[in-house]
């Protein structure tokens, strides 16, 4: 029987339960699960991933000769019968830990395609290699950052049609929210803006397939024989301008006709290859469907066009090896959001988009695509489906088959040196079966929170192996 102090407690406890967050009630019933310990341990083999994917299922290894189980798991025993997993959003405003990992494959990808390494020959670093930046064309006068100068200075003055000025006389800081933004939003071509997003895609293919018609004529081969003499390779980064217009950072390498290590042909120079991309993308074009709603628009590169050669070593006038990875590395973690071009997640209405907290501008780019994604001739490109990324709908990073490795390579091999504790082989006499299925995602709100402390320390940890490793160096330095 209970007695009445026992009873007193209980209600107190329950009391002072009440006066707490959900948050902390679901933490305390957590801390409270015998499971407790090994779902402490998924979530630090996940690395605090914000959004955890949940598998059922098992895993079993028998002798490819004998049929002898070698290895087994199940999720049977886990906590909830299931097993988290990485999320592997590439975006760090969305997920930090997996955006790091995204991060650094897509190091290892570019770097590969330029030094060699994962199953890339060292002899690449010998093929001729350049760092091209493709720009979107002008769609209007907009505020710009020249490091000290007036921005659009005008001795006359003078105003649009609209009577706003056509000159700013301001020296803008590179922190100005103005930067990017048009002169007059009356006289910018937002539509032009839109679809060129739309159709940078086909005018990147048009640019590439330039370049080799360029090489073919330059060696005197027909195009459709090229492949016998050489192989041209891309990997291509697509990043916001400040006035949110896409443009593009691409390697480009070329190779024997068997591919990376394999030397080019000796007139396959990297001063033949400057020629032919100068040449495509002043060429390159895609004629947009003619519609009632705003005529006919010719989709052309900008004139803004930076070529450069790529270097093993910083002993010349152009970028490294390590140089160019990074800086592709750093920009494919960044979402729509973080560069103020954009949301990351779809909008469904206008209302969406009024609601939405991101500048005149962006917000005037987004209402432009929804208006003319119910035209029926621009049915096909989904542009209220993409409307979140301005009429953007390309992958942030795309390369050629024959340029590198494979995120999937590098995730494979990452999961196998995990799993093993040792360097991945590859063992013919090995057969595994799987069977697993998705049971949900995410976190309940006292996981969040101890899922982003983990996050926290990984990162915290990170930092403190990259200041010791710096010291080091440092020392050796000295």
């Amino acid at each position: 029987m209970t007695t009445p102090h026992i009873r007193s407690a209980d209600l107190e406890r329950e009391k002072r339960l009440r006066l707490l967050s959900d948050a902390d009630r679901d933490i305390i019933r957590l801390v409270h699960d015998p499971l407790f310990p090994r779902w402490l341990e998924q979530i630090k083999a996940v690395g605090g991933c914000a959004h955890p994917v949940y598998l059922s299922g098992s895993t079993i290894t028998r002798d490819a000769l004998t049929g002898e189980v070698l290895a087994s798991y199940s999720t049977a025993y886990e906590p909830g019968e299931r097993l988290a997993v990485r999320c592997r959003n590439r975006r760090a405003s969305v997920c930090e830990p997996c955006s790091y990992l995204h991060a650094g494959d897509t190091y290892h990808l570019i770097r590969a395609g330029l030094s060699g390494g994962k199953n890339v020959p060292e002899r690449v670093r010998e093929q001729p290699r350049l760092f091209v930046t493709l720009t979107a064309p002008s769609f209007g006068a907009v505020h710009r950052f020249l490091d000290g100068e007036r921005c659009r200075p005008r001795r006359d003055g003078g105003t649009c049609e609209h009577g706003r000025p056509i000159g700013c006389g301001l020296v803008h800081t590179e922190d100005d929210p103005s930067l990017g933004r048009p002169l007059c939003a009356d006289c910018y071509d937002y539509v032009g803006h839109v679809l060129w997003h739309a159709h940078s895609g086909r005018l990147w293919d048009r640019f590439t397939t330039a370049v080799r018609r360029h090489l073919a004529s330059a060696a005197g081969i027909p195009r459709s024989r090229l492949g016998d003499h050489l192989v041209v390779s891309f990997a291509k980064v697509a990043e916001y301008q400040k006035r949110a217009a896409m443009h593009f950072h691409a390697v480009v390498r070329l190779d024997g006709p068997a591919g990376p290590g394999d030397p080019a042909p000796v007139w396959a120079t990297a001063g033949l290859l400057t020629e032919a991309v100068h040449a495509a993308a002043a060429s390159a074009n895609v004629r947009a469907p003619e519609s009632d709603a705003y005529g006919t628009e010719l989709l052309v590169f900008g004139s803004q066009l930076a070529v450069r050669p790529i270097w093993a070593f910083a002993d010349g006038e152009g970028p490294t090896d390590d140089a160019v990875a990074a800086y592709v590395a750093k920009y494919v973690s960044k979402g729509t959001a973080e560069t103020g071009a954009g949301l990351d997640y779809r909008v469904t209405s206008l209302s969406d988009i009024r609601a939405a907290v991101v500048t005149p501008h962006v917000r005037a780019l987004m209402a432009t695509c929804w208006r003319l994604g119910c035209l029926h001739e621009l049915e096909r490109l989904g542009l209220r489906a993409w409307a979140h990324s301005l009429g953007y709908r390309g992958h942030i990073l795309t390369k050629s088959r024959r340029y590198s490795t494979t995120y999937t390579a590098l995730r494979e091999e990452r999961a196998e040196y995990q799993r093993s504790g040792a360097e991945p082989t590859d063992n013919p006499a090995v057969i595994t079966e799987s069977s697993w299925r998705y049971v949900g995602s995410g976190y309940t709100p006292g996981a969040a929170l101890l899922a982003a402390g983990i996050a926290e320390d990984v990162s915290q940890s990170r930092e403190l192996a990259r200041e010791a490793m710096a010291d080091e160096r440092r020392r050796w330095e000295l």
